[in-house]
């Protein structure tokens, strides 16, 4: 796992394009703190917000249960249960919803269950959400400390060979 000194920020029009949302989405969703940037948050007027990798997984896994009819406070709940998790634990799971309620399941077991019950759901599979976003970035510019760093160099050992020096 990367430090969180050597963790790579997005900007917002980074975070925007990587997680399929608009600016004034990600804004809203700052200033309400249903997702905050992790790596810098702004400290008033002119300061650049950085999100993190896990910002930008939990912004597109909000765009899709929002783009899938379920309700901003519902989203708020989910989002409460991701933040308590560990990102290890986060690709494993599959968020399904019936549109009004958010359920996780962590095995094959529990997404047959709620099938079983005959009413239409849907599910957000966390680890494919997360190999998207990580594709997106390695397209697109992050920055660790105030340098700028292209999507190629954005791998962990990329960032251990630079913290070195090497």
């Amino acid at each position: 796992m990367v430090s969180q000194e050597l963790e790579i920020g997005y900007r917002g029009a980074t975070a925007c394009s990587a997680a399929g949302i608009t600016y004034r989405q990600l804004d809203y969703w700052a200033r309400t703190y249903l997702v905050e940037p992790s790596v810098r948050t702004a400290s008033g007027s002119g300061t650049q917000r950085l999100y993190g990798f896990r910002d930008i997984l939990v912004l597109k896994i909000v765009k899709r249960l929002l783009d899938a009819g379920v309700s901003l406070q519902n989203i708020r709940t989910a989002v409460d249960h991701l933040r308590t998790r560990g990102v290890t634990d986060l690709e494993r799971i599959t968020l399904m919803s019936d549109g009004a309620s958010i359920y996780e399941c962590t095995s094959a077991d529990e997404i047959i269950d709620l099938l079983a019950g005959g009413q239409g759901v849907f599910g957000i599979a966390v680890g494919k959400v997360w190999h998207e976003v990580e594709g997106s970035l390695l397209m697109l510019q992050g920055e660790i400390n105030g340098q700028i760093i292209s999507g190629q160099d954005n791998d962990e050992l990329s960032l251990r060979r630079k913290s070195k020096g090497a």
